[in-house]
Parts: C-alpha cells; structure tokens; sequence
C-alpha cells in the first residue's frame, strides 16, 4: 500500500500551519515549524506568489487530506460518498473522515497521533464492539465500543497518550472510559463539534469544478 514516507513536518510547513501530525511533539520546541515556519524547498522562504482561487481550493483539500493521512483516490471516494448523501456535502465530508476507527483512536487519546493510531489498529490492538478490527478506514457507527484488547492494556504508549492529552474527555460526541481503555461513538459529530480550522466549502468547490 502507498504511503507518505518523507517528513511529517515538511506538510505542515507547505500548509502555513501545525496540523498536528507528530502528536505532543507538535507541543514543544522540538518542533520544526516553530523553527521554520515557511515551506520547505530552496525558494521557501521567498514565496510571495498571490495564490489564486484554485490554489485556495487545493490548499484547503490538501490540508484535510494530510490532517487525516488518506491518500488522493480514498479522499476522492470520500467526497463521493459525501456528495451522494442528503445534507451539506462538507460537513459530511468530515463526519466520514472522523468516523474512521483510527481518526477515533486518535480522538479518545489512545494515541498521540493519527499515524500512531493506524498503527495501532493494523498491529491488532483495537477490537470494535469486542470484534478484531485492523482496517484503519473501517467506518464506525453511533453506539458501537472502541476497545483496546486485553493483551494490549499494558502498552506505556498508550497509558502516555492519555496521561499528556485527554482527548476523548472534550469531545461531547465520545465516551471515554481511561480505566477500561475503551470508547463509544455516542453520535455523528456535528461540525461544530469537529476541532478543525478548515472551510470545506472550498474542497466542494473545487470537486465540483
């Protein structure tokens, strides 16, 4: 399977912005956006180009896809699905990057990152409503338990994540048991609900072209 193998900090230095990629790392001077917060590549840092309309479409696009580490052609089929369903095509969009099972490990703070939490659930770490799941875009619905496996509690990684985040205790749309080491997709989140800087309107634009 194709995968990004260049560095994580290289992306967000394209976007102009963290998008969150190596977790708590993303927190301290360690930072490499921080240090250089302009593109990468020789002419970096005498980008003065006016971007056009297109340009802030891609852009936009190009962020929600690194910030979930999909590639183009599921990002695409994504936006199928989204645009084949009743309701705002972006907001959807979201909804169906959110409830895949490794964004929602991620969520309730069982890894520090995205990338971590695929790991996680391709190694056999995570069981969906006490069923083995190792597909990182398997699609989770409201109600069903997101658990780490018994043999896997003891894993410092993941008592870490939840010790330096917390993340699943601010989303209203997640139950997080940390004693248990298990979670529950209470709802599909509501946009407002969803912690992302981003317009969606401007990767429906640019789909629909």
């Amino acid at each position: 399977m194709a995968r990004y193998r260049e560095a994580n900090c290289k992306l967000c230095r394209r976007e102009g912005e963290k998008l969150f990629l190596k977790g708590t790392r993303c927190l301290t001077e360690k930072c490499a956006y921080e240090r250089r917060a302009f593109a990468p590549g020789q002419h970096g840092q005498n980008m003065r180009r006016k971007i056009s309309p297109y340009g802030l479409q891609l852009r936009e696009k190009q962020k929600v896809r690194r910030i979930y580490g999909v590639l183009e052609k599921q990002f695409k089929n994504y936006f199928k699905k989204a645009d084949q369903r009743e309701g705002i095509t972006g907001e959807i969009l979201l909804q169906l990057l959110e409830s895949r099972l490794d964004n929602l490990v991620y969520r309730l703070g069982f890894a520090p990152s995205r990338k971590a939490a695929r790991q996680l659930v391709r190694h056999r770490h995570v069981t969906v409503n006490d069923r083995l799941v190792d597909i990182p875009a398997f699609q989770v619905k409201p109600n069903q338990a997101i658990r780490i496996r018994d043999k896997s509690k003891k894993m410092d990684m993941i008592h870490d994540s939840l010790k330096e985040v917390g993340r699943g205790e601010e989303m209203p749309w997640l139950r997080l048991n940390k004693a248990a080491l298990e979670g529950e997709l209470l709802e599909v989140p509501k946009r407002t609900d969803i912690p992302l800087t981003v317009n969606e309107q401007l990767i429906v634009e640019l789909y629909s072209k």
